[in-house]
């Protein structure tokens, strides 16, 4: 029995500043449209901590720093593959915010956030990025049915 699988490695990244404002990114992606945090995909033989670097720069235009792995989610494909996206924070950044075709960024108090249209599930993973006691956001099927637990 191998235990190897095939996967998907994405990264997620809450930005913030010390007076509790984060960054947004209102995604225009059809398949997951909404308020998130910018990420993206982990490119082939590019490591974790650098893919989300990019990702954030490519999105934001923001250079981050020492990004803190904080957390995953986790879920398996149609083709049965592992996606797991890497959760990141930080609040060292520099640089001059713009958007990009992934969709507008800015800045929001965190108390504000469910005063906006968010992503699927997004209210649950930020709890991942904020809270110790969870470091994983896990779907997985019952019977038949998509469910999710905070781990």
């Amino acid at each position: 029995m191998s235990r190897e699988e095939k996967a998907i490695f994405t990264n997620m990244c809450m930005i913030y500043d010390e007076s509790e404002n984060i960054l947004v990114q209102n995604r225009l992606d059809p398949n997951w449209p909404g308020i998130t945090f910018p990420g993206g995909h982990v490119e082939a033989r590019e490591s974790f901590v650098e893919s989300v670097i990019r990702e954030v720069k490519e999105e934001t235009g923001l250079l981050i720093e020492k990004p803190i792995l904080c957390g995953t989610k986790q879920f398996m494909t149609e083709n049965n593959a592992r996606y797991v996206v890497l959760f990141y924070k930080t609040k060292q950044f520099s640089g001059n915010l713009r958007s990009s075709k992934e969709g507008e960024v800015f800045w929001i108090n965190r108390k504000e956030l469910s005063d906006y249209v968010l992503a699927n599930d997004m209210e649950e993973m930020v709890k991942v990025f904020e809270r110790d006691e969870w470091s994983e956001f896990y779907y997985y099927q019952e019977n038949g049915k998509w469910k999710s637990k905070l781990l």
